[in-house]
């Protein structure tokens, strides 16, 4: 009997398959990343722009210090960075079956952006106080956007919680402008607007540590339970009958993405794009199964995080900001995902 198969269309044949040898692939991802960073910590604009020679850290003392107590941190503070956005965006899409959101959703972003200027104007610009007031507010705004969801009699449950966070993030927003506009213009505006535009030239051991915890616990979660983001990613009553609890299971995973979020985002300000672009070329490269398509993204957003660090570090004279680096990348990678018929519709 003849076999009669459909057609395939253009986008499809697009879309690469799958690697042979996920397992395989993920594991090189993971290498190249440590390598990045390995050769990354040598990259910077002393004793030389552009790089430094690994014998100097014998001789000099100055580079050593360098090294370990700014550039290691920074580091490490950049893949966190990447992979929480990554991971975060995983999450968000799959859940809300929608490819264009971010994990600053919920209100997240907004929330920390108003705390930290609400800080800036009122309280100084305190490191403790800074990074405190970010995450308390990023969190706040899923907690605000969680609690009107509940509140609501519009829609399904996904369909308040989007209309929950739109309208927490434009309060967010408002309330951000009004900071703006009563901040001092010769020294609270200039330092809102350099958080806003993200960077991790603050970083030090001070401030990375106390996130660690937050961190690698969420993404801890998120990891161990990307299995089941296949499932959450249906509807309620199909997920019930295969054994979830997916009410549950939702609020754990946007929980600890959120919490994560909040932690990378208090120390390292916005920073766009990754948590958007990363999870789609995650799938576009392993497939739509988040048991592989999670642990990529997570790696791939640490290599897209640290390589766009080292080109702020070293392109000019003067560090340019993170965000302003991510945004550009991001949103050329998303223009050819969309030219190449390669972004994948979330279901």
């Amino acid at each position: 009997m003849t076999d009669i198969s459909r057609p395939v269309s253009a986008e499809t044949a697009a879309i690469p398959k799958p690697p042979r040898h996920p397992s395989r692939a993920i594991l090189l991802l993971g290498v190249g990343l440590l390598a990045l960073m390995a050769v990354s910590l040598f990259v910077g604009r002393y004793p030389a722009p552009y790089f430094m020679s690994p014998e100097l850290l014998r001789t000099d003392d100055m580079a050593w210090r360098l090294v370990w107590g700014l550039r290691f941190p920074r580091l490490i503070a950049a893949a966190l960075v990447g992979m929480t956005l990554a991971a975060a965006g995983m999450v968000f899409q799959t859940i809300f079956a929608n490819p264009l959101i971010e994990p600053g959703f919920l209100g997240v972003s907004p929330g920390a952006a108003f705390g930290v200027a609400f800080c800036i104007v009122f309280l100084g610009n305190q490191a403790f106080l800074v990074q405190g007031f970010a995450a308390f507010f990023a969190v706040s705004g899923l907690v605000f956007s969680y609690a009107l969801a509940i509140r609501m009699r519009f829609g399904g449950w996904i369909l308040r919680l989007v209309l929950a966070g739109i309208a927490v993030s434009a309060l967010f927003s408002s309330g951000l402008g009004i900071l703006k506009y009563l901040a001092d213009p010769l020294s609270q505006l200039p330092e809102i607007t350099f958080w806003l535009l993200g960077g991790l030239w603050n970083i030090t051991w001070d401030r990375l540590l106390p996130i660690l915890p937050v961190v690698l616990g969420s993404l801890s979660v998120m990891l161990l339970m990307r299995w089941r983001l296949n499932a959450l990613g249906l509807d309620d009553t199909t997920a019930f009958s295969l054994g979830f609890a997916p009410a549950r299971e939702r609020v754990v995973l946007l929980f600890a993405a959120v919490f994560a979020t909040a932690a990378v985002v208090s120390v390292a300000g916005m920073i766009g794009w990754v948590g958007l672009i990363v999870p789609h070329m995650a799938r576009r490269c392993f497939g739509a199964d988040c048991c592989r398509a999670m642990p990529a993204a997570m790696l791939m957003g640490g290599v897209l995080a640290v390589g766009c660090d080292d080109v702020a570090r070293c392109a000019m004279a003067g560090e340019m900001p993170l965000g302003i680096l991510t945004s550009l990348v991001g949103a050329a990678g998303f223009m050819i995902l969309m030219t190449s018929g390669a972004l994948q519709r979330i279901k």
